[in-house]
């Protein structure tokens, strides 16, 4: 008998988090575009090989990250905004919130540093997780004008947390003034 093949999923699941955990610690610590495999394999304490059997490359890597720490802060927002039924209140409520949480998390926020731009930039643009979380926030994710109007609440997102601006009340007035006429439909 060579092992429990039902506890492979299990382990499997559990050695992904521990290297992604790794991961992140890297990225706040040295920043997100600095990082390689070999640094992320000697901090989880295993080989390059064992790494590359759980993510095929560094991209494959930051996109299961982002998708982790997206579906984690999703959850949280949710949470947050669940009592809230005016659909504009709702929607600035949750682009605050999630601000708040990246820019407080340094693992998240490290992302949107000078060096990290770009990759935040590209990861958010290319990922189905969190357009498809901004889509079902916003109403039928598969409806194209909803699809659409996601992906742009995504770019507003990486913009302010690239550049943040001058304090809160201002960041709120831009989202209830600029954003939420465009995203929420009058109706």
């Amino acid at each position: 008998m060579t092992g429990a093949p039902w506890l492979q999923a299990e382990r499997e699941a559990l050695a992904s988090e521990q290297l992604l955990d790794a991961a992140g610690r890297l990225f706040a610590e040295r920043g997100v575009a600095s990082v390689t495999m070999a640094d992320v394999a000697g901090a989880a304490g295993c080989s390059r090989a064992t790494l590359y059997r759980y993510f095929e490359n560094r991209t494959a890597l930051r996109r299961a990250f982002v998708h982790r720490e997206t579906r984690r802060v999703a959850a949280v927002v949710a949470r947050e905004v669940e009592g809230l039924s005016d659909e504009r209140e709702r929607l600035v409520a949750a682009m605050v919130s999630a601000l708040a949480q990246v820019r407080s998390d340094p693992t998240l926020a490290a992302w949107f540093s000078t060096g990290g731009a770009g990759t935040a930039a590209q990861v958010a643009a290319a990922s189905e997780v969190i357009g498809g979380l901004a889509a079902s926030f916003l109403g039928d994710g598969a409806d194209p004008d909803v699809r659409r109007r996601a992906r742009w609440v995504v770019r507003v997102m990486v913009s302010l947390l690239v550049q943040p601006e001058v304090d809160l009340d201002e960041e709120r007035l831009v989202l209830e003034q600029l954003v939420v006429p465009v995203v929420v439909p009058d109706g």
